[in-house]
């Protein structure tokens, strides 16, 4: 689908029901919300699901677009590049997908991918364009926080010249970008800056430096006192070191079981090294899960990158 075509296919549908990801992030979550109202203002019941991994951080953002034991007619993921990366507790299927992820594996029945945008809020921006012709403070708000948690505010290499147009037509519709810039960037919680400090003190070095990887163990959050609301953007903290190409970021989530996060310079393909491990994403920023511990994982991920090195 394109723009048009997708927004004709909402104005078709009704008892729309949005899907975001695991562990959802502020793209997922801003883009399906802001979709959420702009559905509204057309006359259409729409809700949210109610993903269970949302964290306070975000809650108070989204809570009054999601609507328990909602009836729904049709779903929508919003920026959800594969079918396990739906929600948890979600079963079915799915009709419609909007996204930007280049590995979306095209799951749903009706797609609109712009894998050259940095982050689905750019592409529900257009879409809600062409539902209402304009958009909300609200929704602005809700977009820009999907826009800017995307490109770690307007830091990392997937910024383009469109992502700052969009987020000057965002503060041109009314979004509250002191607010939000404050709330999402400039202030943590107490339990962060003791889990970074763990993090920091733990980095490995490989390849001369060129690869840093953070383990961030279960024992690790205990100590710290971290929850998943204090976790978010840690992937970005082993890239900062002067010198690194690929860092990696092994979570461990349970017994056996962890979250990576890949981010890279250009020339090196994240999503080719976690498309290994079932993962994907884009090729600087990519993920998969590995059901083994932490210090297999790593071992793992350093045999793989090293036939992948140039």
């Amino acid at each position: 689908m394109n723009y048009r075509e997708c927004a004709e296919w909402l104005k078709n549908h009704n008892n729309i029901l949005l899907l975001t990801h695991v562990r959802p992030d502020g793209d997922t979550l801003g883009s399906a919300a802001a979709l959420c109202s702009a559905l509204h203002r057309c006359g259409k019941k729409a809700a949210l699901y109610n993903n269970p991994d949302i964290t306070p951080k975000y809650m108070k953002y989204v809570s009054q677009y999601i609507e328990e034991n909602f009836g729904y007619d049709c779903t929508v993921a919003v920026d959800v590049a594969e079918k396990h990366m739906l929600p948890l507790g979600f079963e079915g299927a799915v009709n419609a997908c909007i996204d930007h992820h280049p590995t979306n594996s095209h799951y749903a029945d009706e797609l609109l991918l712009h894998p050259e945008k940095s982050s689905c809020g750019e592409v529900v921006l257009e879409v809600i364009k062409e539902l209402c012709k304009n958009v909300t403070p609200d929704e602005a708000s809700l977009l820009y926080m999907a826009v800017s948690t995307d490109c770690g505010c307007f830091r990392y290499a997937n910024v383009t010249a469109e992502t700052f147009a969009a987020a000057s037509e965002l503060v041109s519709c009314g979004a509250a970008v002191r607010e939000l810039n404050f709330d999402l960037f400039r202030q943590v919680s107490r339990a962060r800056i003791v889990l970074e400090g763990m993090i920091c003190s733990g980095l490995e070095f490989y390849k001369d430096g060129a690869v840093v990887v953070a383990t961030v163990t279960e024992e690790m959050m205990s100590k710290a006192g971290a929850t998943e609301n204090d976790c978010d953007d840690i992937a970005g903290i082993p890239g900062k070191v002067e010198g690194c190409v690929v860092s990696m970021v092994i979570r461990e989530l349970a017994k056996g079981k962890c979250k990576v996060s890949v981010r890279s310079q250009p020339s090196f393909d994240s999503s080719a090294l976690c498309a290994l491990f079932g993962g994907g994403g884009h090729k600087m920023a990519s993920g998969c899960t590995i059901n083994e511990e932490p210090d297999r994982v790593r071992q793992m991920l350093i045999d793989a990158l090293d036939k992948l090195w140039a």
